[in-house]
């Protein structure tokens, strides 16, 4: 019996976007002859070359056909000619908020062959997932300035947290920690001793809804600790929860933990509507065209796409590929050091497909 065709929107996005979405594909259209599933793609040009000719980020009506899709797959926003800030908040935050991508999830997995920084850890000791809460806390764009420009000028910037948002987020995340069924821990990352308002809310949540998952060992530590023990000891960790701010921050550090940008990839995941993938690095604007780029967080981010629609063997498949290609053929992570071009690599993850 045929399984049903995905429909996937490819972003493309700026810089060396394209040229880690190509890889990606290329990968996934590999793997769908070889594990039996079909796709089509659609391709829309957002990004900062859009902005500079027109003058338009993401206009309403483009929302509304992403929701028809089953996955967004996105390589990067992010042009050295428009403002920061513009592009984030005019596309990415406003997909996320727009289409209720309420999970932020980033693996931090340390793969065979890859340096890390930190001294005498091992693959086996650096393999944990952040479920970051992605629509709300200080990113929701609450507060406001007084007497700009003035010396008594006031900026406030609000952290909203719904009971709503932070106890789905949670769920997923002890969900979450249930199918990984790996150590079966869940650690709140938060700063209870200061941030006492928002953080007891996420506490008591953390509590309440774990009592629903008895197999499920809960702990908690200040922010401030985790990214001491993240790097002094990565191997403690599972899954860890935790707001938008504080998430943002500690995946970057598993970022490098995991041996850079060049592996990390991370979905914007809304459980019961349209999810969005994309490497965390960037656009990367001096490689652009130079075809140097290590398209591997890309090539993982297809892969986080494809087992959030529920291709698990294609997804794992591509993952062991990406393991062999890193402990058998790259020289490093970095762009330009590999050893292979941005294509070749992407040849070797296809040829490596078990």
């Amino acid at each position: 019996m045929d399984k049903a065709t995905y429909k996937i929107a490819v972003i493309p996005g700026d810089g060396t976007g394209p040229e880690v979405v190509r890889e990606g594909l290329k990968v996934m259209t590999a793997a769908s002859e070889k594990y039996n599933f079909k796709f089509e793609t659609t391709t829309f040009d957002f990004g900062g070359d859009r902005y500079l000719r027109t003058g338009e980020t993401l206009p309403d009506s483009a929302v509304e056909e992403l929701k028809k899709f089953d996955a967004i797959y996105l390589g990067a926003i992010g042009h050295p000619d428009v403002k920061p800030g513009i592009l984030e908040r005019g596309i990415l935050l406003k997909l996320r908020f727009t289409l209720d991508q309420y999970i932020n999830l980033r693996p931090v997995k340390l793969y065979p062959g890859v340096d890390t920084p930190l001294k005498d850890k091992r693959p086996e000791d650096i393999d944990f997932v952040v479920v970051r809460e992605n629509t709300e806390g200080l990113y929701a764009g609450a507060g406001g300035v007084l007497k700009k420009g003035t010396p008594d000028e006031v900026a406030t910037q609000e952290s909203i947290n719904t009971r709503k948002g932070v106890e789905r987020c949670i769920r997923f995340a002890y969900n979450y920690c249930r199918k990984r069924n790996r150590k079966k821990t869940l650690t709140l990352c938060g700063k209870t001793n200061v941030l006492t308002y928002a953080f007891d809310l996420w506490e008591r949540t953390f509590h309440e809804v774990g009592a629903e998952y008895p197999d499920i060992k809960r702990d908690y530590a200040h922010v401030d600790a985790i990214c001491m023990w993240m790097v002094k000891n990565p191997e403690w960790f599972d899954v860890i929860v935790t707001d938008n701010m504080f998430g943002d921050i500690i995946t970057d550090l598993g970022a490098m933990i995991q041996g850079g940008m060049g592996i990390a990839a991370g979905g914007n995941i809304n459980p019961e509507g349209v999810s969005m993938f994309e490497p965390i690095g960037g656009s990367a604007p001096k490689y652009t065209g130079k075809n140097m780029i290590n398209p591997l967080a890309a090539i993982c981010a297809g892969a986080m796409l494809l087992e959030t629609l529920g291709e698990t063997e294609a997804a794992q498949k591509i993952e062991d590929s990406v393991a062999t290609v890193c402990s058998r053929h790259l020289k490093s992570l970095a762009a330009g050091k590999m050893g292979y071009t941005t294509t070749e690599v992407g040849d070797l993850v296809v040829a490596n497909l078990p």
